[in-house]
């Protein structure tokens, strides 16, 4: 990979659904940078998305281009096509350097006899006693074993190799970075599952420099983790473990790392996954979802008058069409809806009062996770309003640039790549 575009060793996904906060999540990277850490933004949106809002992807590329512009950011950046699959990936070519390839139909569906046959037979090491260096416990796997792990996740890889293999052949193998996303599955991945992955990536020749696997607990949207904090640390530093240990295997990118598809604020298994990167050395890549838009509207709250007006408007429209907006992402929230606050109540609510129940702050007796999670879900409803939306936007810029800013740095960058 010496001619080839490499990732830095930390990166951080960050999605701008409305592609009007570009320069105020760049600056959040500006203030890693001038604390001695170099984090690469990468503007990652997906064809859904896009369709949602009704974008085109040179959109996301432009944005970015003119906050590294006005920021005079002299930094790597990348534009991630996210989510992409082989039916929508053409469109993405002319502007993303960065591919995140959505394999999650395949998951689960059963490889080619023969194919299962000829993976097994090829990696004869896969079969017995399994010493990674990094974990502890050996583990002791059968021919059956790895037969039954390869014929879940087999057919993904060879279908992710076909989307590398024709982005590849638009843009020239070397011009882009690859990310194989394997964590929409049912259940979390062992080291040896992860570890079949990666050979079976490393035989379909896709030079992946991240890889997402699926985690133990809820990684729920734009709310916290729930699970247990110090298995998903063990889970964690696993991984990182096996890793290294198929880039020594199998050649793969050195520097590969993982990729943890947060769904947002995932703030208590920050300071774990902290640790493991002073403890190995490793990277990682993080992508905050929906973040950014949920700043937005805290911003337009803020501001009061009309952005507060149609913060209120939004969640009404929210409340209203709840269960369109909620089907989607049905395995990815919990909303009690009881919780929810109604229509009128938000009405008579002040900036204080909306912006205590939205904003990420558990000391704040106002916050207000199941609202939280509607408006995370509810964008479409600022989509359709469309202009009147971006024109909010723009008048309540001063707030809603800060409010992003500060969640990125201080929320995010600064406790996992800082500390303090």
């Amino acid at each position: 990979m010496s001619d080839a575009l490499r990732l830095g060793k930390y990166s951080f996904g960050v999605g701008d659904r409305f592609a009007h906060q570009a320069k105020a999540q760049l600056r959040a990277c500006a203030q890693a940078a001038a604390r001695g850490v170099e984090v690469t933004p990468v503007w990652n949106k997906s064809h859904r998305e896009h369709t949602i809002v009704g974008s085109r992807p040179p959109s996301v590329l432009a944005a970015a281009r003119a906050a590294v512009r006005e920021l005079d950011w002299t930094r790597p950046f990348h534009v991630d096509a996210d989510h992409i699959r082989l039916d929508t990936v053409d469109e993405f070519v002319d502007t993303s350097d960065f591919y995140t390839l959505d394999v999650a139909d395949s998951i689960g569906e059963p490889a080619d006899a023969a194919d299962l046959k000829a993976f097994v037979d090829g990696h004869p090491e896969l079969v017995g006693r399994l010493e990674i260096p990094g974990i502890e416990e050996p583990f002791e796997t059968t021919r059956a074993e790895i037969e039954r792990i390869a014929s879940k996740y087999l057919k993904a890889v060879r279908e992710a190799g076909r989307i590398y293999r024709r982005v590849a052949g638009l843009k020239g193998e070397g011009n882009f970075i690859t990310e194989v996303s394997m964590d929409e599955t049912d259940s979390p991945q062992t080291p040896p599952e992860l570890l079949v992955i990666l050979a079976a990536v490393a035989d379909e020749r896709i030079p992946a420099q991240t890889v997402a696997p699926k985690f133990t607990g809820r990684f729920n949207k734009g709310v916290d983790y729930v699970g247990d904090v110090a298995q998903f640390e063990k889970e964690f530093g696993d991984d990182i473990a096996v890793i290294a240990h198929a880039v020594s295997a199998y050649g793969l990118p050195d520097n590969l790392k993982l990729s943890v598809h947060s769904g947002s604020d995932k703030f208590s298994i920050y300071a774990p996954v902290r640790r493991v990167l002073a403890r190995t050395g490793a990277g990682i890549h993080v992508k905050t979802a929906g973040t950014t838009w949920l700043e937005e509207i805290i911003g337009l709250a803020e501001s009061g008058g009309e952005g507060l007006q149609l913060a209120k408007e939004i969640y009404g429209h929210a409340l209203e069409d709840i269960d369109a907006l909620c089907a989607p992402y049905a395995a990815v929230i919990d909303i009690d809806r009881a919780q929810l606050p109604s229509k009128e109540e938000v009405q008579g609510w002040t900036p204080g009062q909306f912006t205590g129940a939205l904003r990420h702050d558990p000391r704040d007796e106002r916050y207000n996770p199941n609202l939280r999670q509607l408006l995370h879900v509810g964008y479409k409803v600022a989509a359709r309003m469309g202009e009147r939306y971006l024109k909010m936007l723009e008048a309540c810029e001063p707030a809603v640039a800060r409010n992003v800013t500060e969640n990125l740095y201080e929320r995010h960058l600064k406790p996992l790549f800082i500390g303090g």
